[in-house]
């Protein structure tokens, strides 16, 4: 998403540009969360600032914000395609929240970050879209701040975008699969990276389809969480000197089953996605340990 538009304007290999941004992401969450802050100190007010400016000139070139409103799309698309995008596009972060928020120095600050990151900075980059989508018709905010004559800016938007976005899915994934396998979460995030980078331009070319996978893939993991929470909310409280089981069948199957809720069921896929992961964990959960206790017992007689 960085590589291509940049090599359109600039005429440098994509190939390259993949390869090289690639790299130098990887390489920035090998320092860990201290990085990454500073990285989106840099990143947030430049990306804020110069959305707000492309915004403001899709305004000004279409006459006004009534104009840009009456727009209507050639080629309008179904409802829940568009809410599964949207969803897709950032909800395998809502379930990651929390190993970034975990360094808030109080439970009401991790809150009030993940409110102003969901509900500010995310409709942000929306709006940031969709004012250039319908005021040039171009779908990539990249394109569209070219077309406004904001070349640099535009790789600077781009590139700051892409970048903290990449990495703080490099450094989940790594804690992730550190927590699975028991190895460095710094080399598994090397690994991911170089994974990524590799599928990066397959990824880009099904992009639709792979946020429409997301977003009956990933709700059922947060609704999982959150009926656990709401469940077992007393171990929480002692979570450092709680035993976790290796592998919740429990929880695998009511992955599939919410899955399967938000691809079959009709209404809206993640709704369904999330409510269909909870259901089926909390009604399988309790039941697979009660099993499990009294297998257990069994063997011990």
């Amino acid at each position: 998403m960085f590589a291509i538009p940049v090599g359109k304007a600039t005429g440098w290999d994509i190939n390259w540009l993949i390869g090289i941004s690639g790299i130098l992401m990887t390489v920035t969450v090998f320092f860990g969360i201290s990085a990454l802050t500073v990285l989106s100190i840099v990143a947030v007010p430049a990306i804020a600032i110069l959305g707000s400016y492309s915004v403001y000139l899709a305004i000004t070139d279409m006459g006004g914000m009534s104009a840009l409103q009456a727009v209507v799309p050639a080629k309008p698309i179904d409802f829940n395609l568009a809410l599964a995008m949207v969803v897709g596009s950032f909800v395998s972060a809502g379930t990651l929240t929390a190993d970034f928020v975990r360094f808030g120095r109080k439970p009401k600050v991790a809150v009030l970050v993940a409110l102003v990151a969901f509900f500010l900075g995310n409709s942000l980059m929306f709006i940031f879209g969709a004012a250039g989508a319908a005021s040039l018709g171009m779908a990539d905010i990249s394109d569209v701040m070219i077309a406004q004559g904001l070349l640099l800016p535009a790789i600077i938007v781009l590139g700051l975008n892409i970048w903290t976005t990449n990495d703080n899915a490099l450094y989940a994934s790594g804690l992730g699969f550190a927590n699975i396998t028991g190895l460095s979460s710094k080399t598994l995030s090397i690994v991911n990276g170089l994974v990524g980078t590799l599928c990066a331009l397959w990824l880009y070319n099904n992009f639709v389809g792979w946020l429409t996978f997301l977003s009956a893939a990933i709700p059922p993991i947060g609704g999982i969480i959150i009926a656990d929470y709401l469940m077992y909310r007393h171990r929480y409280e002692t979570f450092d000197r709680s035993k976790m089981r290796d592998v919740n069948v429990s929880a695998l199957i009511a992955v599939a089953a919410g899955v399967i809720a938000g691809h079959w069921l009709p209404g809206i896929v993640p709704v369904n996605a999330v409510l269909g992961g909870a259901l089926c964990y909390a009604v399988l959960n309790p039941l697979l340990n009660r099993r499990r206790a009294t297998d257990s017992e069994l063997t011990r007689a």
